[in-house]
């Protein structure tokens, strides 16, 4: 088994197409046997208190996938907001917008814990009844010196023999907000010296007077997660509570309390949670470089929640093809963002049409080519996709490339333009650089070239070859616009790794994002609209950007066309 985990680990790290994983093989073997009469029913249930990021992603797509490759199967999207002090409306309608651009659909199956909330109360009072349930007066540090700790046994409070009576009465008047926050809390009655630290009299209920976005100031005390989430499952008759490998320690508890209301119980199955290079999944984290304005909010392209990847050009597609690539697991293990990013342009190289686009700009001007003359160029808009068809590209006398593309003096291998080298203009004409204008510092700012009329479209009659192609924008038609080259949030693969004092923040990155002025695109882009992708040629895959503006056009770069990630693998 232990070698099957590690050769499992390996593949997944590797990125490599994973076989059936083992939740799947659960659910075959139910459905086999009848065990819940052939339903599958799944959910995926986000606390309302941020942004989600590419870790639910992998979550809800695991719970939908599922319930959509079995008949008559479903998910359910459920809020679990039992926490008024942290949750927002708006973090309801963002998830709501995440999951159905990810391609998801609950379709009427859309709850709340709220929902809930008289029926858990009920169950409570149902344990009291029992003898299973009590109010405590201990503080917070009170109780965590009586809990106990993995090597010793906690000790009984000294309000767990209440009597059946004066539990409910206490619970009654926790309910009706007599009792300040935190005065008291209602515990389960499980055992003080269980080893396992969930089942040390778990707190079930605790007083919060807090407004809540759904419930208003209806309640004054509110559900733990470990007593509400088992709960909603059973009430929602859902099969497979699929939830992370951190819960595993808390799968008794969930168990113990279904088992003593002798209520329908689905099972609780654990997979490991997706850690990524070069970013943070806590959303604690993520809040905080929100909150200090670190990044430029949620939606910042940098980070890896699911909006900011939306923003930034990723695809859906293409994060639901990395999901099923890493597959699920039972252990942890950090995966390569490399791999999310070739998965990135696997998708786009198939479905984003081609521009010519300069981002550092060098004037050229062809002095043999007539003064008012321009042409309009045929161009392929994606060689991945015949059905995308042709545009016209309009060429004129002054153009743009970039400067990179340009050296004085180049080194033995530097093949674009020089003096004196004839190189292809991409869809046009061969061009001679035949002079360097530069500004009273020494910099250039201009070239001129002469042109071969016989080459138009690119190609010579008489055979002869080049060794360069480069793109370019025409000068007259360009249009300007703000590019945002985004990379690495962080400097280290894993940011948590820290100098002594330090925290994570100590690794963000001061290259992360670079904003370029005055970029020159081809006017093909005048009708694009916000999350529109493209490939500019030679550089990238890139998306227009919300900001954008009738003043001011802005493209954000979704990762470059270097594919870092199949170079680890030919590597490998």
């Amino acid at each position: 088994m232990r070698q099957q985990e590690n050769e499992q680990k390996r593949d997944n790290e590797a990125g490599k197409r994973p076989s059936v994983d083992f939740i799947r093989t659960i659910v075959a073997e139910d459905n086999r046997t009848k065990k819940w009469n052939g339903e599958v029913i799944t959910r995926f249930p986000p606390e309302p208190n941020g942004f989600l990021h590419i870790g639910h992603a992998k979550s809800f797509c695991l719970n939908f996938g599922i319930a959509a490759e079995n008949e008559g199967g479903h998910c359910h999207l459920r809020f679990d907001d039992t926490n008024p002090v942290k949750e927002e409306a708006r973090y309801v309608e963002s998830i709501q917008e995440d999951v159905r651009w990810m391609g998801w659909n609950w379709n009427e199956h859309l709850y709340y814990a709220s929902d809930y909330f008289d029926q858990m109360y009920g169950y409570a009072v149902q344990l009291i009844n029992k003898g299973l349930a009590y109010v405590c007066d201990l503080n917070a540090e009170e109780m965590r010196e009586y809990r106990g700790t993995l090597t010793a046994p906690g000790k009984d409070s000294p309000y767990r023999n209440r009597s059946i009576e004066e539990n409910l009465d206490l619970f009654s008047r926790m309910k009706e907000g007599e009792f300040k926050d935190g005065y008291c809390v209602l515990r389960a009655r499980i055992d003080m010296s269980s080893p396992n630290l969930n089942m040390r009299d778990p707190v079930m209920y605790r007083i919060l007077h807090a407004e809540h976005h759904r419930t208003g100031n209806k309640w004054c005390v509110y559900p733990t997660y470990d007593w509400a989430h088992g709960l909603e499952d059973s009430i929602e008759g859902v099969t497979h509570s699929i939830c992370t490998l951190e819960f595993e320690n808390h799968r008794p508890l969930y168990d113990w309390y279904l088992d003593k209301l002798e209520v329908h119980h689905p099972q609780q199955i654990e997979f490991a949670r997706l850690e990524l290079t070069y970013t943070v999944m806590s959303k604690r984290k993520l809040l905080q470089l929100v909150e200090e304005e670190l990044v430029n909010g949620w939606d910042d392209p940098r980070l890896p929640t699911i909006s900011g990847m939306r923003r930034r050009g990723y695809s859906p597609e293409s994060i639901r093809e990395f999901c099923r690539r890493i597959g699920v697991n039972k252990f942890n293990s950090t995966i390569d963002i490399a791999l999310l990013e070739h998965c990135v342009r696997e998708e786009l190289n198939k479905t984003s049409n081609r521009v010519m686009a300069v981002l550092r700009p060098l004037k050229v001007v062809i002095d043999n080519y007539p003064e008012e003359q321009e042409e309009w160029m045929d161009a392929v808009n994606n060689p991945e996709d015949p059905d995308a068809g042709t545009r016209k590209v309009p060429f004129s006398k002054v153009f743009y490339i970039e400067q990179d593309d340009f050296m004085e003096d180049p080194p033995k291998k530097f093949f674009r333009l020089t003096p004196g080298r004839e190189i292809r203009l991409r869809y046009a004409y061969f061009v001679t650089c035949t002079d360097v204008v530069k500004d009273g510092n020494g910099q250039i700012v201009e070239l001129h070239c002469s042109y071969d009329p016989a080459t138009r479209g690119g190609n010579s009659p008489d055979g002869r070859k080049v060794k360069s192609t480069i793109h370019w924008v025409s000068a007259s038609h360009a249009l300007r616009a703000e590019v945002r080259l985004y990379d690495h949030l962080f400097t280290k693969e894993h940011p948590e790794d820290t100098a002594d004092g330090e925290d994570f923040k100590s690794n963000l990155s001061p290259e992360s994002l670079k904003t370029l002025s005055d970029c020159m695109i081809e006017p093909y882009l005048k009708d694009a609209i916000p999350l529109d992708r493209f490939q500019f040629e030679r550089l990238g895959y890139f998306c227009l950007d919300s900001d954008t503006t009738k003043e001011k056009i802005v493209f954000n770069r979704t990762v470059t066309l270097r594919d870092t990630w199949a170079k680890i693998q030919k590597k490998g």
